[in-house]
């Protein structure tokens, strides 16, 4: 608002100004094209193999590595490839949601096996602060249990179907164990879930496997992150589980 009475006149915009701020206007389209562009590339058109659901064979099992890596498969899987993930992290949902039901097919073929190495850089973004580390203790009181189907069940749940949004409120524990009981999981898990008996180790295997991660990408990891052997896969290629599967 101006002063009652002011003799101040406001200059004309020069050229050059205007020339400037359309510049800048065509840089900031750019961007946003540009993240768009990116945001499309990252995010899968299609859901592979939809209907499928999540694992479904009894002869796959699923253990607790040393370290706390998960192993998903059947004993005698043809190959088995690496995913590390973290439970809040938007892109492992979007891959998880695009791709996770053509994965738990080859799995349940015999095809391929997964190790799940879960992270947890992305506590401080939960509404709890701790979210990622406590689902990661979920995921290992539920694997512990031994049943396939239903730690993939239960894994398809927290990315898929119930992966909070980053700041939004999170799963409680109560909450998980309830998913773990719903995904077929013995009492005995959710027991494990609702007193944080995996807890510690759940802050431990992450560290380890965020370490791990660090090491393979010079520091600058990001999720999710999948690996055939020491390659590194891209999860944007429509064909990535296919052409994986011998």
């Amino acid at each position: 608002m101006s002063k009652a009475g002011s003799s101040h006149k406001p200059s004309p915009v020069s050229s050059n100004t205007t020339y400037a701020l359309g510049a800048v206007a065509l840089v900031v389209i750019g961007l946003i094209v540009f993240a768009a562009f990116k945001w499309g590339k990252e995010t899968p058109t299609e859901v592979r193999n939809d209907g499928y659901g999540a694992v479904r064979e009894a002869a796959v099992e699923v253990a607790v590595q040393p370290e706390g890596v998960i192993r998903l498969g059947r004993p005698d899987a043809a190959k088995t490839i690496d995913i590390f993930e973290d439970p809040l992290c938007p892109a492992c949902g979007l891959m998880e949601r695009g791709f996770g039901q053509e994965l738990a097919q080859k799995v349940d073929e015999g095809k391929l096996a997964v190790n799940y190495h879960f992270v947890a850089f992305l506590d401080p973004q939960s509404k709890s602060e701790d979210y990622s580390t406590r689902a990661i203790a979920a995921n290992l009181c539920v694997a512990q249990a031994g049943s396939g189907p239903a730690y993939s069940k239960f894994h398809e749940t927290l990315f898929v179907d119930r992966q909070p949004a980053e700041g939004a409120e999170d799963l409680s524990n109560p909450a998980l164990a309830t998913i773990a009981r719903e995904s077929g999981s013995p009492e005995s898990a959710a027991a494990c879930i609702a007193n944080s008996t995996q807890r510690d180790a759940a802050a431990t295997a992450a560290q380890k496997n965020l370490a791990d991660l660090d090491a393979r990408t010079d520091n600058k990891a990001a999720t999710p992150a999948i690996y055939d052997g020491t390659t590194a896969i891209d999860w944007r290629d429509e064909n990535w589980v296919v052409d994986l599967a011998p």
